[in-house]
Parts: structure tokens; sequence; C-alpha cells
């Protein structure tokens, strides 16, 4: 028996989709916009002009802030930037002027020691400096400031056959027959404070050391001693195309002084005094100082590298020689 109360069946569902279809005739023409779009533009909220910050101004602020940390340097003061929430600390920074180079008088630096040499008999090498650093015053050690090269360069060239700390620049003459003294002694911070004339007159006290000690060879370590040097000796500036570094000319050899005598109470005791001593060579060789970039650091090693194969090769026949004698006395 059937129900004929019952609605008949039908797909339009309980949600009858017919009223969600989509009504041509019934569209609004023009795109779809949101309600709360649909006010006025003009009286919607916006936000203050002090906060809105142009792409352009941006753009600009940041590159002021990039110029500024590089204007600081490794050695300037800047502060202490580690917190990220202090605004005024970037501010803040300023760049600590720096130390003007030119001439310094000896009272600016006269709390400082003079550096002693390191000389003795037979000497393969004399090494000339330039003057003493305030490191190397305050430490009393040649070289010593951890960005010079002195004691590296001596090793990798073949000098020493280890490397050397400047705690033992007083045990070179014994250690490896190598000497070291100054054009000028007292110390400045570089070379800018000396003047042209105190380097002048050291030519003379250089040139009675050796004459003195009688070393084989002197290496004269910068170009600036050199020049000095040349300037003394011929009275005029030497021209570029004069310069070169290594060896020198023998007739540039240092320590004869025509006419001159060696007086008895002048000599050393162990200096072999012979007539026919022709002076010390002349090594020319790269200064080793932090500041002197002029050149590269593989060039400056080439350069030492040729003092070092002298070296080499002049210490073995001086090891021969020392040994021929035993024999001949044990014989």
């Amino acid at each position: 028996m059937t129900d004929d109360s019952r609605p008949a069946p039908t797909f339009q569902g309980r949600l009858q989709l017919d009223s969600f279809m989509f009504n041509a005739s019934a569209a609004t023409v023009g795109p779809r916009r949101s309600p709360r779009l649909s006010t006025n533009s003009s009286t919607a909220a916006r936000p203050p002009a002090s906060s809105k910050i142009s792409p352009a101004r941006a753009i600009t602020k940041r590159k002021a802030s990039t110029q500024a940390d590089d204007s600081v340097g490794a050695d300037d003061d800047i502060g202490d930037i580690s917190s990220p929430s202090s605004s005024s600390s970037t501010a803040s920074r300023t760049k600590r002027p720096r130390q003007k180079s030119g001439y310094a008088p000896p009272s600016v630096y006269a709390h400082l020691p003079h550096l002693p040499d390191a000389i003795a008999p037979n000497l393969l090498i004399f090494f000339i400096g330039l003057n003493p650093g305030i490191q190397t015053a305050r430490t009393g050690h040649a070289y010593a400031h951890p960005t010079n090269l002195f004691w590296r360069l001596l090793h990798s060239s073949g000098i020493t056959p280890r490397l050397v700390s400047p705690t033992e620049d007083r045990q070179m003459p014994a250690l490896y027959s190598l000497g070291l003294t100054n054009i000028v002694s007292r110390p400045s911070r570089n070379g800018a404070e000396l003047s042209k004339a105190e380097m002048d007159a050291g030519v003379a006290i250089l040139e009675e050391k050796v004459r003195r000690w009688r070393p084989e060879v002197v290496c004269v370590v910068g170009k600036s001693i050199w020049e000095s040097m040349w300037r003394v000796r011929h009275g005029r500036a030497i021209k570029a195309s004069e310069f070169r570094y290594g060896w020198q000319d023998e007739k540039e050899n240092m320590g004869l002084v025509e006419g001159v005598v060696q007086k008895e109470e002048e000599k050393e005791e162990g200096v072999v005094y012979g007539a026919d001593w022709k002076g010390a060579r002349i090594f020319v060789a790269t200064s080793t100082s932090g500041l002197a970039a002029t050149l590269k650091p593989k060039e400056k090693e080439e350069i030492w590298k040729e003092l070092g194969e002298w070296t080499v090769k002049r210490r073995a026949e001086r090891a021969a020689a020392t040994a021929a004698a035993v024999m001949v006395e044990r014989n």
C-alpha cells in the first residue's frame, strides 16, 4: 500500500541549489568588490605622514648608514656596538682622528730607552735597520712588533734554519753569526718622524762599526737607509735608475775609509785585521716593517731569498774550513 502524502522524488535536495546558480541578467557590470571598499576613499583612515617612509628615502638612509660603518677603521674607537636596541650608539660613532705623520723631535720619545747593538767578531751578516719602533723600545728586543716580517723573512729565506724569536736578538752573533744595529738609535713611531739630517749623521757611525768589527756582508734593511748612505757617500740623491735591491757593486763596499788606519786601541779582540780586507759587501733588502706595503710579500721573499742562498753556501764553506783546520791540528 503506498503513502500518497510523501513528496515526489526530485534532484533539488534540501538546499534548493537553483537559488545559488549564476544569473547573467541580474549580474552587475564590472568586477566584484568587497563591501568594505565601497565606502568613500576620502573617508578611509590613513597612517600619519610621519610614519610612512618612501622607498627612495629608505635607500638613502641605508646608504648613509653603510658609509658611516665603512669609515670606522680597525684601530678606531667605535665604542660598544654589541647592543642592537641602542639606536643612539650608531649615531654617536665618531672616527678617531688619525695621527699626522711628520718629524718628531727626540724629546717626544725621550722616556723610551735606546736599543743596544748585537755585534761580535766574524759576523756573516751585519743587519742595519732604520731605528727602534715603540714596541721594540718598550720590550728591549729588535723587530718586536708582531706585524714586522724581519724574523719570518730570515727563516723563510734560509738565513736562519729556524724561526727565531725577538727575545733571542742578543744571541744572534753566537747562534748564527748575525749582528744587528740601526742607522738612528733613538726610537720613534715610524720613519717619517726622523729627519734626513740625523739619518745622514748615522752613516759615519755605521762606517766606523763596520771598519772595527769587519763583518763579511752588510745588509741594509730598507730603501730609505740606502738612500741616506748614498746621499752621504756621493753628495747627492740616488737616481731611480741607480737604485736596485740586492747586491751592490764592490766599489760601494763598507768599512773602507781611504787614508784611515785602524788604531790599536780601536781594535776588537777576535777580529782579524788583515791588510787585504776589501770591506764588507752591501746587500740592500726590503723594509720588513708592517707599514711598508710598496712591495708584495712574495716580492720581498724573492729579494731576501737571494741573500739567504748566499748565507747557506757561505755557512757551509765556513764549516768545511773549520773542519779542515781541526784535522790539521790533530795531525
